[in-house]
């Protein structure tokens, strides 16, 4: 998956996923196709010629009809391809109900996946199958995070977006001043003692969070002294956890705000994570405008006019953004307009334009074509104009930043506007 085009990527993936999850057909309607790269078209057109055999001996009529249609159309559409694509096809197809029985409706779906599809795969059921398309979607790098100090551990594991604590250890051990009554010597051998006792403690609980994870990279160690040291270098860690620590980090605080110093000090280390990229990039917005460089826009009207200007470097879009951008046209002077909306179907703005006045020929004439989800309508834009498109999750404190405190677009430019 291209770096630049990941997060758009997987974007648009969720979306159609979250879309064909809530399919259901009312029998075994619904026809989930996968085909790996490399596999010929004219193989898989053979195998559905198959299924259109089997299927014509579906004793309802109605469940007959509804899957031998969906066939149809499944090889009308790979037909359009001459091959198939490197990383594989996923058709999904399947009469949906509309509105109650009989209200039934075909609806085709083609996704080009992310990564190559691992298997070739045909199945008529009640609902698509999407499990290998969700495989997809997985953060596949997780890094474990401890930070510690003499007085508490908080251990977290950071997965994609996701900053998860797992675990909070408080150790108990007093101060440095011995208790009346009790000699040094024996007042310093049960600190230790106590000491050697925590760091078992947060020792276990890091190998039941760390050795349990199958795609851990590594783990990095924090805190305000040099407790993390003493740790690291003792054996409390499991020898297969030890040899994964990758960096040992100073930081001024402990708890949930020693793991973001961890983070935020770890960009080299945690390059490959999503979390650490938004991040990033939130920040750079927000320092060119707090610095006032002219070098941000944001909010809808004023993107989407520096894009036109083609002056955005990176346009950032939250995941949110739930807009819908509809296209009037006049039939009879062939007057364009365009508005943003929000939370309408197509219906809804059809039945609104109905019967309006032209605002050019004053005939009732202008009506509403489509609708276009804004964050395709303007990753389409930023991509002819060579713009970077990142779509920011709200899971950040700058990703809900950017939602509520921005509408939720704004551009890094290229240069100031004039």
């Amino acid at each position: 998956m291209s770096e630049k085009k990941s997060s758009l990527l997987r974007f648009r993936l969720k979306r159609v996923l979250d879309t064909l999850a809530s399919k259901e057909g009312r029998h075994t309607e619904l026809i989930s196709l996968y085909i790996p790269p490399g596999r010929q078209i004219s193989d898989v057109m053979n195998n559905l010629r198959s299924e259109y055999s089997t299927a014509s001996n579906i004793k309802s009529k109605t469940t007959r009809k509804n899957v031998l249609d969906a066939i149809e159309r499944v090889m009308q559409r790979l037909r359009l391809f001459k091959e198939t694509p490197p990383n594989g096809l996923a058709i999904f197809c399947g009469a949906i109900p509309q509105n109650g029985a009989g209200s039934e409706k075909i609806e085709t779906y083609v996704v080009e996946p992310p990564e190559p599809t691992p298997i070739y795969y045909y199945r008529c059921d009640q609902r698509f199958h999407l499990e290998p398309l969700m495989e997809m979607l997985k953060e596949k790098s997780t890094y474990g995070i401890l930070v510690i100090d003499g007085n508490e551990a908080t251990i977290a594991t950071l997965r994609g977006r996701t900053l998860d604590i797992v675990k909070e250890v408080t150790s108990g051990i007093p101060g440095k001043h011995r208790a009346g009554g009790q000699s040094a010597r024996r007042f310093e051998r049960l600190r230790e003692a106590e000491v050697n006792e925590y760091y078992k403690r947060v020792g276990n609980h890091v190998n039941e969070a760390f050795l349990q994870i199958p795609d851990l990279k590594g783990i990095i160690v924090g805190g305000p002294g040099p407790t993390k040291y003493d740790f690291v270098e003792g054996d409390y860690l499991h020898y297969t956890l030890k040899d994964r620590v990758l960096s040992t980090v100073d930081t001024a605080y402990t708890g949930e705000g020693g793991l973001d110093e961890v983070v935020d000090k770890s960009p080299d280390i945690l390059r490959e994570v999503r979390y650490v990229e938004e991040k990033k990039l939130l920040q750079s917005f927000l320092y060119e405008l707090g610095h006032d460089t002219g070098l941000v826009t944001y909010g809808e009207r004023e993107v989407r006019d520096a894009l036109y200007k083609g002056v955005v470097r990176t346009l950032l879009i939250s995941e949110e953004f739930e807009r819908g951008r509809v296209t009037a046209k006049c039939s009879n002077c062939g007057y364009v307009e365009q508005a943003t909306i929000k939370g309408k179907t197509f219906e809804d703005v059809e039945a609104e334009y109905s019967g309006r006045v032209c605002p050019k020929c004053s005939t009732p004439n202008l009506k509403a074509n489509e609708i276009r989800d804004v964050i395709d309508e303007m990753a389409e834009i930023a991509e002819q104009t060579g713009a970077e498109v990142e779509v920011i999750s709200a899971q950040t404190e700058e990703g809900v930043e950017l939602r509520e405190s921005f509408g939720g677009i704004a551009a890094i430019l290229r240069y100031k506007q004039p």
